[in-house]
């Protein structure tokens, strides 16, 4: 049990279905309107979440190493290195993880040719490395890392997708809009991702002030106060509500009002509850509230791809699931 509470177990859950969803709901479905056969081998897709899944558990495991003395005053109770586990246990698990997640990431690249995979799962167990030891003490480089690796792990699909239809069908594959729409769409989950994990790495951050000020950590919550750091989450948080919309009007063309009310009811409803949250909260606790909340919109965005899977379905005359069609 505490190996599991130690990995975030829930957590890497929630990247494997971002995965999964971001394949077989928005992927497949723009393949389906260019009049590709649908793969029904998911080896790809399973080498790509396992490696992913591996690399963020050995991340989660190097960063409560590295944060022991923090979480004994922020989380005594949660403390799991150097209480039931210990240290060199932890970095065993931290060194067996991620070797395993960035061995199947390179079978991965290695299998669809793909040079930019091979970077990817080299270069991320490296800035994960560099956060959990220093860069996460730091004004605003680590809330800035996380950020790009959460969106890193939704942009990869499209790359690893991609690299799979190259070996497959050749370079010609560049030159239909498949490219184009695959980062498009892609492109805008993780803008969503990386804002929301943005903002909620801030409000972690104003959580755990008093033990990172004792550890002499660079915060912003630290280096800035409550006050204008709790002001550019509510920057943040305007700046992902007008995200929405500008993409609603300007990007996103399917008729009906479908998406719009989603946006609104989902999505942008929450984020002004969100705002009001931060305001109030003044004790570790009502902020832990804050970022729960961010959880729960975090997973409304995700669920966007179903949404966008109906549409396209609608759309363009094909089934959804293989099981019915839309009308």
């Amino acid at each position: 049990m505490n190996f599991l509470k130690l990995i975030r177990v829930q957590n890497l859950l929630f990247i494997a279905f971002i995965q999964l969803m971001m394949r077989q709901v928005v992927l497949l479905p723009i393949l389906q309107k260019y009049g590709f056969e649908i793969a029904r081998d998911h080896t790809y897709l399973i080498l790509l979440i396992i490696a992913t899944v591996f690399i963020a558990a050995g991340g989660y495991v190097l960063n409560d190493y590295f944060d022991v003395k923090i979480d004994a005053i922020n989380r005594p109770k949660k403390l799991i290195v150097g209480k039931d586990i210990s240290k060199r246990t932890a970095m065993l698990l931290h060194q067996i993880l991620t070797g395993v997640g960035t061995l199947t990431g390179l079978v991965l690249a290695y299998s669809t040719r793909s040079f930019t995979l091979a970077f990817i799962f080299i270069v991320v167990p490296g800035l994960l490395w560099f956060y959990s030891a220093s860069y996460k003490r730091q004004f605003l480089t680590g809330n800035l890392i996380v950020s790009f690796v959460a969106a890193l792990t939704v942009l990869v699909v499209a790359i690893a997708e991609l690299a799979v239809l190259k070996k497959e069908f050749g370079g010609l594959v560049y030159e239909t809009p498949i490219p184009a729409e695959f980062y498009g769409w892609m492109g805008g989950f993780a803008i969503f991702s990386f804002l929301t994990t943005w903002i909620r790495e801030i409000i972690k951050d104003m959580e755990d002030e008093h033990g990172d000020r004792e550890m002499e950590c660079r915060t912003m919550p630290i280096k800035w106060g409550l006050k204008k750091t709790k002001i550019f989450v509510y920057f943040l948080i305007v700046v992902t509500i007008s995200a929405l919309l500008f993409a609603d009007y300007f990007l996103i063309d399917f008729e009906g009002s479908l998406t719009l009310r989603f946006v609104l009811v989902g999505l942008a409803l929450p984020l002004i509850i969100l705002i009001y949250l931060i305001s109030v909260a003044k004790t570790p606790y009502q902020f832990h509230q804050a970022s729960t909340l961010v959880k729960f919109i975090m997973l409304v965005g995700v669920l966007y791809s179903l949404v966008f899977y109906y549409l396209m379905a609608k759309t363009y005359g094909f089934s959804l699931f293989d099981l019915f069609m839309v009308k």
